[in-house]
C-alpha cells in the first residue's frame, strides 16, 4: 500500500515535468496508471491476487465507525480466474478497511479551506526561468497563479482526506490564469517653483522640488531625482569682514532616563570637545560634550541592592531619573566649531528630570468561563469560553504597552456526550368563545341588543412560547408546558390568534299557507287527510246507502223545459257559531214555456235552492304549551358522564319538561276536558345536559432572574416575578379559574457594593537633577529650576483600613496623578508672594480675580516688572450654577396611555380591539446647556429630559349609512318579483374607520326579497242570466228570439270563504270580461229544446292547427214535427295561444343572501320563485303546469356565504427599544407592534403606523481629542532634535463627532482615565530642524490619490495604492556627499480610480512646442506616458517653405497662411497662395520676381472678378454655387410657362343634372348639444 501512495504522489509530479516538455516520462506515468487501478501480488509465476477499487465506506452510524471493501480474485498468469486456494493466502492483501462514513449533516463540520492566490508569475517558456518579455508586452503578459486547497474539521481546523469534502461539493481549482501587467514606471508630479536664494549677497543656491505620484511597479523605471538645484547670484556684494560662515547652536536628543549615581560613587571626569573632521556617521560624535565617569562595577551592584526601592518593591512607586543630552555649535559648512562662537543668553539645558519607565502590568488570568455550547444544536458548531485579566499598572515613561485583557477559546467541539438542546416552540390557548359584537361597527352597535347576536363571529386565543423536551421522549398531547420568554421563538411562524366562527341562529318553523278544508269527519272516524278509507261490511254503517238509479223524466212537446241545477255557490262561511252560519245556494232557469196543454212551468221559488254548508263549528278550544324549561339530570336513569383526555369534560343526557294548557279562544285556560286528547302536546322530551369543563393553567414560569451583581446600599430592592396562563375557561359548574396568574417577590438580598477609595498622600520634595549630574554637563550648577514631584497612593476601605490595589482600580474610578511638575527658585528668578483669594462673585457670568506681588530683589529687575511675562493679576469667570433648556428635535409620535389588561398578565384574554384614538403624550427632547453654550447633563434642567404636551389622537369614524327604507313595492305586479328597500350613505369613513360596503353608483346599498304578486286577486263575478225577453208584439206566441240580461261585478278574491268585496270594474281584465246581454230564443211549444252548450274539449300537446276540439249539447224536448233537432256538435280548429295553450315554469330573480334577523355575517340562503307562464306570455295559476305534469327544475334555493366584516387585529406594543445612541441628539428609541389579523371586508383597518419613535433625552458625549501636532519644537537651540507635540483634551459635543462644529472642552474628569488614555496614544514624536548649511529631507509630502492597477481602463484589484515621498534639498555644495537618499512609501487603500496617461502638445511657435505627459484627471507627470509616443518639440518641412503666405504645417508639409488657399503642382507641392474670395486681407504686397504676380485691377474689379460666373476658380477648382444658380433658374422658368397655361385655359361648362337628395334624419341620442 505504501508503494501505491508513493507512486500517485510521484504521479501528479510527472504530469507537471510532461506539462514542461520533457517526454521521458511517458511510458512511466501510464504505469504508474496501470498500476494504481490494479494491484498485482505474486504467489508463484502462474497464480497472483487481484484487487477491484476500494468500495463506498459504509456503516450504520455517522462518523469513523464505518467500513470499506473491495473485490479479490486469484488469477492466473493467463488471465483467467480460479479459487483462492491457488494463490499464497499470507500474501492476500486486505479485504475491508475502517473508513470514515460522511453523511449528509456532516455538512456543517468539514468544508474546504482555500488560502489566498499566490502572486502571479509568468507561464516558463522553453526554460523554466521566469523572464519578464517587457521587450514585447503590450498590456499585459500571462501569467499563472496557485493557492493551496484542503478539506479540515471547521471546529477546530485540523486537515481530513479531501474525500470527506468532495461528498458535499467539488474541490475548488487549485490555479489559474492571470495577467501580469506591464511595467509602470515612477511617476512623478511636476516641479514647485524655485525658492529663495540661500543668500542675500554673492552667490547662492536654490532648489526646487517634486513629489511621487505612483511608485515603479512590475519592473518599470526607479523614479528620478525629487530635486534640482541651482546657483543664484544676488547684485548685492557681501559687506567687507562679514564672515563666510552661519554658526548655530545645535542640540542632539535626550538620552534614556536613568536613575541617578549613589552619592557615595567617585565621580572623575573631564569635558572634552572633538574638532576632528570626520563623515556624516560620526557626526555625532564631533564636539560633543562628554563626561567621562570611571564607576566600579562592584560598588554599582552594591548600590543597586541598598537602594530603599529595591528593598521593598511597589509596582506603585514612581522613580524619578535625569537625562541628557548634548549641545554643540555647527558651521553653516556642516563642520562643528567652538562652543564659544554659538553664546547666546540662555545656554540651553544639557540635563532635566524625567519619569523612569514602567511597562504596563495586569493581573492574573481568571478562571475560564462556563462553555457557551451546554447542549447539542443541530448547527454543530464549537461553543467558546473566556477569561480576562485587569490592568494593575498603567505603563507610564514609554514602558511597554500593555498586552490583551481577553483571551478567548473554542470548547465543546464535537459536544457528542453533550444533551440535546432543547427546542421551544409556539402554544396556544383555547380559543375563547364565539363572539359577534366585534364584528359590528360604532352606529350597529348603539342600536341592537348585543345578546342575541347569532351568525358568524370571530374567537381568539393567545399563544405562549414553550420548551420542547429532548425527542427521544414521548410527550402526551394533551401534556401542558410551562411558558417560556417568548424571544425564545423568535424566528418560527407564529400561530394565528383569529379565526373565524359560527354561532347557530334559532329559526323558526316556516309553514305554508293553509289548505282548503277537507270533508268534516266525525272525531272517531278521523283519518288523515289524503288517505283512502277501507272497505268494510255494509253492516258497519248506519246510515242508509245511496240510491243506485233515479227517476227521470223526458219533457214531451208541449212542456215547460226547465235546465239543470248550477252548481252549489260557495260557501258563505267556513265555520258555524252562534252569530253565522254557512249557506250556499243554487240555480236553473226556465228554457222553453209550456205549449197549450204542456205542463206548466214550476213557481219561481223552485228555481233557486238553499242548503246549510260548512256546519262544523268553529274551533274555540285549543292546547297551549309554555315554553321548554333548563336541561335538568334525570334523576331516574344513571347515565355515566363520559371523561375527553385530561380536560374532565363530563357531558350527560337529561330532560326538559313544559306545561300544556287547553285554552278557549278569546277567554282563556278552561278544563282539560273540553280540549281533544288526540290533539295534546307532550310535556317531556330528552335532552343533552352541557358539558363540564374545568379551568386549565399552565404551570408557573421560572422566576425571573434577579440581580447578579452587588448594589448599592441605598438601593431599592428587587425583585422577580413569574406567570401561569389560563389555557382553558372553566364552564358548566366545572372547576374555577384560581385567582393568582402573577406572583412576585422580593429577591434575596445582595452584597452591598464594596466601597474602596483612593488614599492621597502628602507631595514629596522637588526632585532635581543630581549635582553630580550637574556638574559633569554643560549648564548652570545651582542646585535650582524644573524638578518633578512624586506622591504615594494607596487604596483603602470604608473603615480605613489598607486594601489590594486591584479593589480600587475595579471600584473607586480614576487614579489620581501621583506626579507633577514642579520647580525649586534660583537665585535669578522673580519671586512672588502667594496667590491671594479670588474675589467674591457679584452674580452669574461675572468675573472674579486674585493678585499677588513681586518680592525681594524681584521688584528691581527690569524683566520681573514685565506683566506680559510674569503677570500679577489672574481674572476668571465666576462658575455658574444657571442652565438653559433648549427643545430639540421634532415632537414624537402622539403616545396613548398603556391600559393594563384586565388581570395582571393574564394569558387568556377576549379579544378587544385596542385604543387607537383619545387623549396622549408626546414628548421632545431638551437640550441643558450651561451658561458657555455647553452641553450637560439634562437632569439639570428637567427631571425627565422631555417637554411634554397633551395631544390627541382623532378616532376613526365609521362609514355611516342610513336605516333601512320601506320595502318598495314587488317588482312584478303579477306573479314573482323582488321587493328592495335599501340603505344610502350618511357619513364617509374618516381616520381609518370602518369602510362602507360596496355601493352602486346612487351610494346606496340594497336588500332584496322575492315576493309575489297574486295574478287573478280580481275577479268577474257573474249572476245569473235574466229570463228571455221577447221581442213580440201582443198577440204573439210567447218563443222566439229575445234578449237577456245580467250583472257583472269586479270582486277581490277573499280567502276563507269569507264575503267577495265588489271593487271597480278597471281592477279586473277589461279583455275577459263577460258580456252583460246576449240574444237568446225561447223555442215555441213545438220547436226542439236543446241543453247549454257542455265545455270544449281540450286540444292535444302539442298545438297542431290541423287539429279541432268539440263541444256538445243533448236534447232535452223533441219537436213536435218529424222535423230535426239542431246540432248537438261543435267543432273548431286548435289554434296556438287562442284555443291552444302551452305551459312551463320560469323563476324569478335571486334574491340577496339572506340572513337570521339577528346574524351580521356568515351562512345563509338566496332564493327565488317559480311562476308558471302560459305560452301567449301570461302568468296562469301554478295548477295548470302541475296538471300537465311538468317538472320544475329550477333551483330554487342555495346557501350562500355573506363574509365578515374582520376588523384588523394587532399585537400589544413591545417594550420601548434601547436608545440608538447612548448620548448626544441623535438617540431614538423604538417600539412596533405587528399584524396578527389582516382586515376583511368591511373590517377595520390596519393603522398605517406600526412603529413608534421617541427621542431620547440629550445626554452630553465626553470624547478624548487629540489635537494637531505641532511644528518642530527645539528647546533652546536654533536647529537639532526636538519634539512634535500634540495635547489630549476632554471634548463635549452633541453627539455628531467629528464633524461637530458644537465641541468644546470639558474638565478631564468627565472623559474618564486620563493616564491611561495617554498611554494608549502617542503624544510626542522625534523631530529635527535643520541647520543651515544641512543637507536634510523635506516633510512628507501628502498622500497621492488612491490609484489602482488597471488594464485598458479596467482594474483587477480591489485595493489601490498610495504613496508619497521625501526629496533631499542641498544647502550647502560642500555637504552633498553627506545627503540622505530621496525615499517614498506607499500604503493601500480604498476607492481607487484607474489613471491613464497621454502627451499633451502645446502650440506651436517658430515651428516649436512644448510636450507634456497628463494624467488623466489632469494632474501635469512626468512618467507614464510611452516615450515612443512622444510628439515631436521641433517640426521640420522638406523642401522648406519659401513661398509668400507660406508655412510649414504639423504634417510636415507646406501650406497657406489663414486666408489663402494652396495651388498646387502636379508633384504635390506649393506652387502659390491665392487670396480666399470674400477675404479681406489686409497684408502688404509681396513682391516677387514671378509672372504669377502681377498687378490687378481695383478693389471692386477684382470682387466682381472673383464673383464672375465663370464655372472654375483660377486654381481649377469648380464652383458649385455657380451650377446651383443655373439649375434653380431653369426650374423658375418652367414653372412660370405651366402657370401661364393653366390660366389662359377656357373652361368648359357642362349640364348635368343634381344628384338626389336624401332626405335627412337626425337621429337623436338624448345629448345636449343636438
Amino acid at each position: 500500500m505504501g508503494w501505491t501512495m508513493i507512486l500517485k504522489d510521484y504521479f501528479g509530479v510527472i504530469a507537471r515535468t510532461w506539462r514542461a516538455g520533457n517526454n521521458l516520462f511517458l511510458l512511466l506515468s501510464l504505469l504508474a496508471l496501470q498500476v494504481h487501478s490494479d494491484i498485482d501480488f505474486h504467489k508463484d509465476q502462474h497464480f497472483k491476487w487481484k484487487t477491484g477499487q476500494w468500495g463506498r465506506c459504509m456503516g450504520e452510524e455517522c462518523g469513523s465507525g464505518g467500513v470499506q471493501t473491495r473485490t479479490m480474485w486469484c488469477v492466473h498468469s493467463e488471465g483467467w480466474t480460479t479459487h483462492h486456494s491457488n494463490c499464497h493466502q499470507a500474501d492476500k492483501p486486505e479485504s475491508q478497511r475502517p473508513c470514515f462514513k460522511v453523511c449528509e449533516w456532516h455538512q456543517d463540520l468539514f468544508e474546504w479551506e482555500v488560502s489566498e492566490w499566490a502572486s502571479c508569475v509568468l507561464v516558463p517558456f522553453f526554460s523554466n526561468e521566469l523572464k519578464l518579455r517587457t521587450a514585447e508586452c503590450i498590456t499585459a503578459q500571462h501569467g499563472i497563479q496557485r493557492r493551496k486547497v484542503q478539506c479540515v474539521r471547521t471546529s477546530n481546523r485540523t486537515v481530513v482526506t479531501s474525500r470527506i469534502c468532495e461528498f458535499f461539493s467539488q474541490k475548488p481549482t487549485v490555479e489559474q490564469a492571470c495577467l501580469i501587467p506591464c511595467p509602470q514606471d515612477c511617476v512623478v508630479s511636476d516641479f514647485t517653483s524655485w525658492s529663495s536664494c540661500s543668500k542675500t549677497c554673492s552667490v547662492g543656491l536654490q532648489h526646487r522640488t517634486r513629489h511621487v505620484l505612483a511608485t515603479p511597479m512590475y519592473g518599470g523605471s526607479n523614479c528620478p531625482n525629487l530635486t534640482e538645484t541651482r546657483t543664484c547670484s544676488n547684485p548685492t556684494v557681501c559687506p567687507a569682514g562679514e564672515s563666510e560662515y552661519q554658526y548655530s547652536l545645535k542640540v542632539g536628543p535626550w538620552s534614556e532616563c536613568r536613575l541617578p549615581h549613589h552619592k557615595g560613587l567617585l565621580h572623575n571626569g573631564r569635558t572634552t570637545l572633538d574638532f576632528s573632521p570626520g563623515s556624516k556617521e560620526k557626526s555625532t560624535e564631533k564636539n560633543t560634550v562628554k563626561r567621562h565617569t570611571q564607576t566600579d562595577p562592584h560598588l554599582h551592584h552594591h548600590q543597586q541592592h541598598s537602594s530603599p526601592h529595591q528593598q521593598n518593591p511597589k509596582w506603585w512607586d514612581v522613580e524619578v531619573g535625569y537625562q541628557t543630552r548634548q549641545v554643540r555649535c555647527t558651521r553653516s559648512d556642516g563642520k562643528n566649531a567652538m562652543l564659544s562662537l554659538c553664546t547666546q543668553d540662555d545656554t540651553p539645558l544639557t540635563f532635566q528630570s524625567c519619569v523612569m519607565p514602567k511597562d504596563c502590568d495586569t493581573s492574573d488570568w481568571s478562571s475560564w468561563s462556563p462553555c457557551s455550547k451546554t447542549c447539542r444544536a443541530a448547527d454543530l458548531s464549537p461553543g467558546y469560553r473566556i477569561r480576562t485579566r485587569i490592568v494593575t499598572q498603567i505603563p507610564i515613561g514609554g514602558g511597554n504597552d500593555c498586552p490583551t485583557l481577553e483571551e478567548k477559546e473554542a470548547c465543546n467541539i464535537i459536544g457528542d456526550l453533550l444533551p440535546n438542546c432543547p427546542r421551544y416552540v409556539w402554544k396556544t390557548t383555547d380559543w375563547g368563545e364565539c363572539r359577534v359584537a366585534p364584528l359590528l361597527s360604532q352606529q350597529d352597535r348603539r342600536l341592537g341588543n348585543l345578546s342575541v347576536l347569532c351568525g358568524g363571529g370571530i374567537q381568539t386565543r393567545e399563544t405562549y412560547c414553550v420548551q420542547v423536551p429532548d425527542n427521544s421522549v414521548l410527550i402526551p398531547r394533551k401534556e401542558v408546558s410551562r411558558p417560556v420568554s417568548q424571544r425564545l421563538c423568535s424566528g418560527r411562524e407564529i400561530l394565528l390568534s383569529v379565526q373565524h366562527c359560527s354561532i347557530l341562529c334559532q329559526q323558526d318553523c316556516i309553514l305554508s299557507p293553509w289548505s282548503s278544508w277537507g270533508a268534516c269527519l266525525h272525531e272517531s272516524c278521523l283519518e288523515p287527510q289524503g288517505r283512502k278509507g277501507k272497505g268494510v261490511p255494509r253492516a258497519q254503517c248506519e246510515d242508509d246507502p245511496p240510491p243506485m238509479a233515479v227517476l227521470c223524466r223526458v219533457a214531451c212537446p208541449g212542456d215547460c223545459v226547465v235546465g239543470t241545477w248550477s252548481a252549489w255557490s260557495t260557501c258563505s262561511h267556513s265555520c258555524t257559531n252562534k252569530k253565522a252560519e254557512g249557506r250556499q245556494s243554487r240555480t236553473r232557469r226556465v228554457l222553453a214555456l209550456p205549449g197549450e196543454g204542456g205542463d206548466e212551468c214550476p213557481a219561481a221559488p223552485a228555481l233557486e235552492e238553499w242548503r246549510s254548508c260548512n256546519d262544523h263549528p268553529c274551533i274555540m278550544f285549543y292546547w297551549e304549551a309554555s315554553a321548554w324549561g333548563a336541561c335538568v339530570e334525570d334523576t331516574s336513569e344513571g347515565l355515566n358522564g363520559s371523561s375527553v383526555g385530561n380536560r374532565s369534560t363530563t357531558c350527560a343526557v337529561g330532560v326538559q319538561s313544559r306545561r300544556v294548557h287547553c285554552m278557549k279562544m278569546n277567554v282563556g285556560q278552561v278544563t282539560p276536558k273540553r280540549c281533544p286528547d288526540s290533539a295534546r302536546l307532550e310535556t317531556i322530551r330528552p335532552c343533552l345536559l352541557p358539558c363540564k369543563k374545568d379551568c386549565i393553567v399552565t404551570p408557573f414560569s421560572e422566576w425571573t432572574a434577579c440581580p447578579s451583581t452587588c448594589q448599592s446600599a441605598n438601593a431599592t430592592q428587587a425583585t422577580q416575578s413569574r406567570y401561569r396562563t389560563i389555557i382553558q375557561r372553566s364552564a358548566n359548574e366545572g372547576n374555577e379559574c384560581p385567582d393568582t396568574l402573577y406572583e412576585e417577590r422580593e429577591c434575596e438580598a445582595l452584597p452591598v457594593c464594596p466601597v474602596y477609595r483612593w488614599q492621597k498622600h502628602k507631595w514629596h520634595t522637588c526632585t532635581l537633577v543630581p549635582d553630580s549630574v550637574r556638574q559633569g554637563m554643560a549648564g548652570p550648577v545651582e542646585s535650582c529650576g524644573n524638578g518633578l514631584e512624586t506622591r504615594g497612593v494607596s487604596c483603602v476601605g470604608e473603615d480605613g483600613e489598607p486594601a489590594d490595589m486591584t479593589q480600587c482600580l475595579q471600584w473607586a474610578g480614576t487614579v489620581p496623578p501621583r506626579i507633577r511638575g514642579c520647580r525649586v527658585a534660583c537665585r535669578d528668578d522673580c519671586t512672588f508672594t502667594e496667590w491671594s483669594k479670588f474675589t467674591e462673585c457679584l452674580g452669574c457670568g461675572s468675573l472674579r480675580n486674585r493678585k499677588r506681588s513681586l518680592t525681594g530683589r524681584s521688584k528691581k529687575k527690569e524683566r520681573c516688572l514685565r506683566e506680559d511675562l510674569h503677570p500679577l493679576v489672574e481674572t476668571e469667570t465666576c462658575p455658574c450654577d444657571d442652565f438653559l433648556s433648549q427643545p430639540f428635535g421634532n415632537w414624537s409620535s402622539c403616545l396613548l396611555p398603556k391600559t393594563p389588561p384586565p388581570g395582571s398578565l393574564q394569558g387568556w384574554t377576549t379579544h378587544r380591539e385596542a385604543k387607537e384614538c383619545g387623549q396622549g403624550l408626546r414628548y421632545r427632547a431638551v437640550a441643558c446647556v450651561d451658561q458657555q453654550g455647553r452641553l450637560v447633563s439634562p437632569t439639570l434642567c428637567s427631571e425627565s429630559g422631555y417637554l411634554v404636551e397633551v395631544c390627541h389622537i382623532p378616532c376613526p369614524l365609521d362609514c355611516k349609512l342610513s336605516d333601512w327604507s320601506p320595502w318598495a313595492p314587488c317588482s312584478a305586479p303579477c306573479g314573482s318579483g323582488l321587493k328592495i328597500r335599501s340603505k344610502w350613505l350618511r357619513e364617509k369613513s374618516f381616520n381609518g374607520g370602518r369602510p362602507c360596503p360596496k355601493l352602486d353608483l346612487k351610494n346606496q346599498v340594497y336588500e332584496a326579497v322575492p315576493c309575489h304578486s297574486e295574478c287573478n286577486r280580481y275577479e268577474w263575478r257573474r249572476e245569473p242570466w235574466s229570463v228571455c225577453a221577447l221581442n213580440g208584439l201582443d198577440g204573439l206566441p210567447d218563443c222566439g228570439e229575445g234578449v237577456q240580461s245580467r250583472k257583472i261585478r269586479c270582486v277581490r278574491k277573499e280567502v276563507d270563504g269569507n264575503e267577495a268585496a265588489i271593487v271597480d270594474n278597471s281592477l279586473c281584465d277589461q279583455e275577459e270580461m263577460p258580456r252583460e246581454a246576449q240574444t237568446c230564443f225561447l223555442p215555441c211549444p213545438e220547436d226542439c229544446v236543446m241543453s247549454n252548450w257542455g265545455p270544449w274539449g281540450l286540444c292535444a300537446l302539442p298545438c297542431d292547427q290541423a287539429a279541432v276540439r268539440n263541444r256538445t249539447r243533448h236534447v232535452l224536448r223533441l219537436q213536435a214535427s218529424d222535423g230535426p233537432c239542431p246540432d248537438h256538435v261543435q267543432s273548431e280548429l286548435c289554434l296556438l295561444n287562442t284555443n291552444c295553450y302551452t305551459y312551463q315554469y320560469y323563476v324569478s330573480d335571486w334574491s340577496t343572501c339572506q340572513l337570521s334577523e339577528n346574524a351580521v355575517c356568515g351562512q345563509g340562503s338566496r332564493s327565488r320563485l317559480p311562476d308558471c307562464v302560459r305560452s301567449d306570455g301570461k302568468l296562469v295559476e301554478m295548477t295548470l303546469c302541475e296538471e300537465f305534469g311538468l317538472v320544475n327544475t329550477w333551483r330554487l334555493s342555495e346557501s350562500c356565504v355573506v363574509d365578515c366584516p374582520v376588523s384588523c387585529v394587532l399585537s400589544d406594543w413591545s417594550p420601548w427599544a434601547e436608545c440608538s445612541h447612548t448620548c448626544g441628539n441623535q438617540g431614538q428609541t423604538v417600539r412596533s407592534r405587528i399584524v396578527q389579523q389582516q382586515a376583511h371586508e368591511e373590517g377595520r383597518p390596519c393603522p398605517p403606523l406600526l412603529t413608534q419613535t421617541k427621542p431620547c433625552p440629550i445626554q452630553p458625549c465626553y470624547t478624548w481629542l487629540l489635537g494637531d501636532w505641532s511644528a518642530c519644537h527645539v528647546e533652546g537651540a536654533e536647529c537639532g532634535e526636538g519634539v512634535r507635540l500634540r495635547n489630549l483634551s476632554c471634548m463635549v459635543h452633541w453627539g455628531d463627532w467629528p464633524e461637530s462644529p458644537s465641541a468644546k472642552p470639558v474638565d478631564e474628569e468627565l472623559c474618564g482615565d486620563k493616564l491611561r488614555k495617554e498611554s494608549e496614544q502617542e503624544l510626542q514624536l522625534p523631530c529635527s530642524v535643520p541647520c543651515p548649511g544641512d543637507c536634510h529631507l523635506t516633510e512628507w509630502s501628502t498622500w497621492s490619490s488612491c490609484q489602482l492597477s488597471c488594464l485598458e481602463g479596467r482594474s483587477f484589484q480591489t485595493t489601490g495604492r498610495q504613496a508619497r515621498s521625501r526629496a533631499t534639498v542641498i544647502q550647502v555644495m560642500e555637504n552633498q556627499d553627506n545627503c540622505s537618499h530621496q525615499v517614498f512609501e506607499t500604503r493601500p487603500c480604498k476607492g481607487g480610480k484607474c489613471h491613464s496617461y497621454e502627451w499633451k502638445t502645446g502650440g506651436w511657435g517658430d515651428n516649436e512646442r512644448a510636450v507634456w505627459c497628463q494624467r488623466s484627471d489632469g494632474v501635469n507627470v512626468t512618467g507614464g506616458c510611452f516615450l515612443q509616443n512622444r510628439p515631436a518639440t521641433v517640426r521640420h518641412c522638406h523642401p522648406p517653405c519659401t513661398k509668400p503666405f507660406s508655412h510649414c504645417t504639423p504634417s510636415g508639409v507646406c501650406g497657406c497662411e489663414k486666408g489663402y488657399t494652396e495651388v498646387m503642382t502636379t508633384h504635390g507641392f506649393l506652387d502659390y497662395c491665392t487670396k480666399t474670395p470674400g477675404k479681406d486681407i489686409k497684408k502688404a504686397d509681396v513682391k516677387t520676381s514671378s509672372d504669377r504676380l502681377k498687378p490687378g485691377p481695383s478693389q471692386v474689379q477684382d470682387f466682381f472678378g472673383e464673383w464672375t460666373l465663370r464655372p472654375v476658380w483660377p486654381d481649377g477648382r469648380i464652383k458649385l454655387w455657380v451650377y446651383g444658380v443655373t439649375a434653380g433658374g431653369f426650374i423658375i422658368i418652367l414653372f412660370i410657362i405651366a402657370l401661364s397655361f393653366l390660366v389662359c385655359k377656357h373652361p368648359t361648362t357642362t349640364k348635368t343634372s343634381s344628384p338626389p337628395q336624401k332626405p335627412l334624419t337626425l337621429a337623436y341620442d338624448g345629448d345636449v348639444d343636438m
